[in-house]
């Protein structure tokens, strides 16, 4: 079993800035790309920022310049900075990652965390 756990949520006024940490524990051989998504009200959950095991990294146009996604020394952690936050950043934020779970086997299994939420008000 594998466990993704997020932190790092809370309320911020427009501006302003989080890190979002995510630790991932449990019966993990290696993990590969890590990511985060958001979900805000009435809205399809859409990704944020991604990072693979080498460094590479991915952002959503609409992130591009304000957060940056990093990966911890231990490659099974994953922050995510967010930096001159606006409103419409208020949404659950979700930590996901792609688990190698036996050394048996190449394939990778997708888990994600339970959410945390940040809210931005104007």
């Amino acid at each position: 079993q594998v466990q993704l756990v997020e932190s790092g949520g809370g309320l911020v006024q427009a501006g302003g800035s989080l890190r979002l940490s995510c630790v991932a524990s449990g019966s993990i051989v290696s993990i590969n790309a890590m990511a985060w998504y958001r979900q805000a009200p009435g809205k399809q959950r859409e990704s944020v920022a991604a990072i693979t095991n080498s460094g590479s990294t991915n952002y959503a146009n609409s992130v591009k310049g304000r957060f940056t996604i990093s990966r911890g020394n231990a490659k099974n952690t994953v922050y995510l900075q967010m930096n001159s936050l606006k409103p419409e950043d208020t949404a659950v934020y979700y930590c996901n990652a792609g688990v190698r779970i036996s050394p048996f086997s190449a394939a990778e299994y997708n888990y994600w965390g339970q959410g945390t939420q940040v809210t931005v008000s104007s």
